[in-house]
């Protein structure tokens, strides 16, 4: 290959590279270009020059579009699309303990989690999320939905005291998490990490062998942690201090924790979180629809935390549309600091990408768009009815646009949808999956 010759030109009327070492309001590009070259980004430029220096296979042409990094979807359980709508309007523990822990026990399965995250890969990429956190059971099978789908995945195995589909218990679920690491190590699109359930699911002696499985094999943890008061309550009941506080003591907090939630810190908790850089990820919508509290993430961003952005999963949001995500997140960051300036948009973009890169320890190679990284990238189209006149694109992306105005998804420079239809995935095939999957579930509820 010449030197000027490159794979992919993406001329787009606005680029929003999300760059590392700059403050996320600091450029909008306009009427630039970005080339890549076997996946990875080589030269971001004026269109014009573009054209005068290089020679490409694909030249597309987004003259009304905000291209912006792929979304990271930084918590979620994917396969539990098939449960989206199937017990709403309840809170946390009556909806985990009556409705969703049952249902899993019966219908959990490899092929369920398969067929689930093919379901859900299909809708992240319909909403511009090109790289997500998942957290649920069978992470092998997860991991091949992804890559069939052609998107990124950090693929955290369960951890828990007691039986589930998965296994009997830490022992089962720590050997299946190393398989899928064994498994997987080779292909550059699949992490794999430990996923202990949260304080109240697992027991200290199983949290030791975690921390030092992670430390030994350099990866990721995450936990759903102070999610809710009564998780609080029942925590100090029971041992007389806070999860936090045990977390500390066993060592688990730490830049290689990704701390799910966070409804309920206290501002000696925000500073311990801060010194130790122990990652948050928020999720307000489904914190708002259980009724979970609120996460207070200007002071969180204040004190130095790393605070990315995820759905949950389906079955609590109830979808996995990471453009909605970041309107909740701006919207309920400035009504709990009771600061209009609270969360700018530029910040809530980068929250949706790099943070989310950077809490998964991706962020060399994805998160924000510039040369030497990754082409994982969405265009977003700015010209209809409800996104016009535009006078800053990432406001109006932000406050205005919907996930159907996403009309390219790239990971890799590789197209995964092409103006609105699916390149790597059949959508009539995962429709009709997951109705008989639906009419199952629903069938069983009948009997």
């Amino acid at each position: 290959m010449s030197d000027n010759q490159a794979d992919l030109i993406v001329h787009a009327r606005w680029i929003a590279p999300v760059a590392q070492d700059k403050a996320p309001n600091a450029e909008v590009l306009e009427h630039h270009a970005l080339v890549v070259r076997d996946g990875q980004i080589v030269d971001v430029l004026p269109g014009a020059l573009a054209d005068e220096k290089w020679q490409a296979d694909t030249v597309t042409r987004l003259d009304s579009h905000l291209l912006i990094p792929g979304l990271i979807n930084a918590h979620t359980h994917a396969a539990m699309n098939l449960l989206r709508g199937i017990a709403d309007d309840l809170p946390l523990m009556t909806w985990l303990e009556k409705h969703i822990w049952p249902a899993e026990g019966q219908f959990v399965s490899e092929q369920f989690v398969f067929d689930g995250t093919r379901l859900a890969a299909a809708e992240m990429i319909r909403s511009g999320t090109t790289c997500f956190a998942d957290q649920y059971f069978f992470p092998a099978s997860a991991a091949r939905a992804t890559v069939e789908a052609g998107l990124r995945a950090s693929l955290f195995c369960p951890i828990l005291d007691f039986p589930t589909p998965m296994g009997a218990g830490p022992e089962d679920y720590l050997r299946l998490a190393t398989d899928a690491m064994d498994e997987w190590r080779h292909d550059p699109r699949i992490q794999i990490g430990f996923g202990p359930h949260a304080p109240y699911t697992v027991s200290d002696g199983p949290l030791q062998k975690v921390l030092t499985l992670a430390e030994e094999l350099d990866v990721p943890m995450m936990m759903h942690v102070h999610e809710t008061a009564g998780e609080i309550q029942m925590a100090v009941g029971n041992t007389g201090e806070r999860p936090l506080t045990r977390l500390k003591n066993l060592g688990l907090l730490s830049p290689r924790l990704l701390a799910v939630h966070m409804t309920q810190l206290t501002e000696d908790e925000i500073a311990l979180v801060a010194e130790t850089g122990t990652q948050v990820v928020h999720c307000p919508e489904s914190n708002l629809k259980l009724a979970s509290g609120f996460a207070p993430v200007e002071k969180l961003r204040k004190a130095g935390v790393n605070v990315a952005l995820g759905t949950d999963g389906a079955a609590s949001n109830n979808d996995l549309d990471m453009i909605g995500e970041a309107r909740m997140a701006a919207f309920l960051g400035k009504g709990v600091s009771l600061q209009a300036d609270a969360l700018p948009a530029a910040d809530i973009l980068q929250m949706a990408t790099l943070n989310g890169a950077r809490a998964l320890g991706r962020d060399d190679q994805i998160g924000s768009l510039e040369i030497g990284k990754q082409a994982d990238m969405v265009a977003v189209d700015l010209n209809r009815l409800e996104t016009q006149p535009v006078y800053d694109p990432v406001a109006q992306l932000i406050y205005a646009a919907s996930r159907d105005q996403v009309t390219h998804t790239w990971v890799g420079g590789r197209c995964l949808m092409d103006n609105r239809t699916l390149t790597t995935l059949n959508e009539a095939v995962i429709l009709k999956n997951a109705q008989q999957w639906q009419e199952k579930i629903a069938g069983a509820d009948r009997d």
